[in-house]
């Protein structure tokens, strides 16, 4: 009689698991962007991202840690559309900062591909402290410092706070309240009424 093969410790990957590579990795972060999408995160679990990659749920943790870190890598990856913002600062004169980053910002939620990410994100962030202190941390490190970096004016990441809370309460009103007559509106007459707003808080002294 042969020996039986050694058994897996309990919750630990196979070998055969971990060795799949970035092609698993990837499809696991998938199924939680569409985990925390549609259930937002506080009914999102470990296990239910797992079973709908199709994979063990040690093979998340695997990759990527607790369930706030899956949510941190799956928003980071949902956000990253928004995270080219600083560079709209440098690609011409200041005066005219305000309507490039309102197109550039405003345009990422008229795109429904963009769009139904960021809304999972906002979503999970409203209703979760947990998640709320994940995206803070990465609205913070990624964007708002990057444009505060961009401006040589005085109180630089107040006035980045402040544009970025004008264009978010401009998405949020049109795109998930739906107040009309907002909701419906042309972007361009959007545009023309926020940018200079937006160039207030940043450039105005």
């Amino acid at each position: 009689m042969t020996d039986a093969a050694p058994r897996r410790g309990r919750g630990r990957p196979t070998r055969t698991q971990t060795e799949a590579g970035p092609a698993t990795r990837d499809r696991i972060l998938e199924a939680a962007r569409e985990e925390f999408s549609e259930r937002g995160y506080e009914k999102t679990s470990v296990r239910g991202i797992a079973k709908s990659a199709g994979v063990d749920s040690a093979l998340v943790h695997h990759y990527f840690g607790t369930k706030e870190q899956v949510f941190e890598a799956a928003i980071e990856v949902a956000f990253a559309p928004a995270l080219g913002a600083p560079e709209k600062i440098a690609e011409g004169p200041l005066d005219g900062v305000g309507e490039r980053l309102t197109r550039f910002i405003l345009g990422i939620w008229e795109n429904p591909t963009s769009r139904t990410p960021l809304l999972a994100i906002v979503r999970s962030a409203v209703n979760n402290d947990t998640a709320a202190a994940v995206f803070r941390r990465l609205v913070a490190a990624q964007l708002l410092r990057r444009v505060a970096a961009g401006l040589d004016v005085p109180d630089a990441e107040l006035r980045a706070e402040l544009a970025a809370a004008q264009l978010v309460g401009v998405a949020m009103l049109r795109h998930v309240i739906k107040v009309e007559p907002l909701a419906s509106a042309d972007l361009e007459s959007i545009v023309a009424r926020v940018a200079p707003v937006v160039q207030g808080h940043l450039t105005n002294p």
